[in-house]
């Protein structure tokens, strides 16, 4: 919210080659409470000015001998900056008004002044100025905001994946469509499951002894996007042994709630700890 404090606190500049204009425009200002007030009779010197100031409003006279207010507007634009360049066109000539507005204006006074309307002109312009102003900081402080819980979810994420890999044997990660994205240890032997896309990954498991009954009833939890706990499943080796294995996992989702994929770690169960 802009507050009538920070209306007269706004820093405005005046642009007119009559210093009787000058002199009165800045008299009107002053009466009204304005502080932050500059004046210049030299057109060429405002994009200078401006680039130095950065003022909320500039009250410019459209004729001036050398450089009038068109080619100042022109100048104004060309120096880039600010998005929004509130400038309130002065002008004794109605044919110019509508070329001011195209030009970049955001309003016009007419020659004589009624010094009402141009308060009042000057007023909602610094308003609307003022307001812009405070919307850019905002949306730039979301910004800032936005990266900097982007990055604390990286950080969080990586101290998720090492602790993960410490505590366990492997750590995975699938996209929607069931292909891994990420894999640490031997993944692919544990969940007996083919991944063509990992080229430099661990050889394809072994296609017998697996107990299809338990691989099928995980493959049916990753199906149905239910987060799964230690999940026991295994293999007969070929001398006869068990190579059991436990595994969890659960669906990741994004803040629209679309399914993303599936992440989670695994160990091999120890021969002493089988059931």
């Amino acid at each position: 919210m802009v507050t009538e404090q920070d209306i007269l606190n706004a820093h405005i500049l005046i642009v007119d080659d009559q210093q009787a204009n000058v002199s009165l425009l800045e008299a009107m200002l002053l009466a009204a409470g304005y502080s932050r007030i500059t004046t210049t009779q030299q057109p060429e010197t405002v994009c200078a000015l401006h680039r130095k100031h950065g003022f909320d409003l500039i009250l410019l006279d459209l004729q001036m001998p050398g450089m009038d207010g068109f080619q100042v507007m022109e100048g104004l634009k060309a120096s880039g900056g600010d998005d929004y360049l509130s400038v309130l066109v002065i002008t004794a000539q109605p044919g110019h008004k509508l070329r001011a507005l195209q030009a970049g204006a955001k309003d016009f006074v007419s020659k004589p002044f009624d010094m009402v309307e141009v308060r009042t002109r000057i007023r909602n312009l610094l308003e609307v100025r003022l307001l812009y102003r405070k919307l850019a900081a905002h949306n730039h402080a979301l910004e800032l905001e936005v990266l900097e819980r982007t990055a604390e979810l990286r950080e969080s994420e990586a101290r998720y994946r090492g602790l993960t890999e410490l505590a366990t044997d492997w750590y995975w990660e699938q996209d929607s469509a069931g292909h891994f994205t990420k894999v640490s240890g031997p993944v692919l032997e544990m969940l007996g499951i083919r991944v063509a896309g990992l080229a430099d990954g661990p050889p394809d498991p072994p296609e017998t002894g697996w107990n299809e009954a338990e691989r099928s009833a995980l493959q049916a939890r990753i199906a149905s996007r239910s987060p799964f706990l230690d999940f026991v499943f295994g293999r007969q080796l070929p001398d006869g042994s068990q190579q059991r294995f436990r595994v969890s996992g659960t669906p990741m989702f994004d803040s629209q709630c679309n399914f993303l994929g599936y992440r989670g770690y695994g160990v091999a169960i120890r021969p002493d700890h089988q059931v």
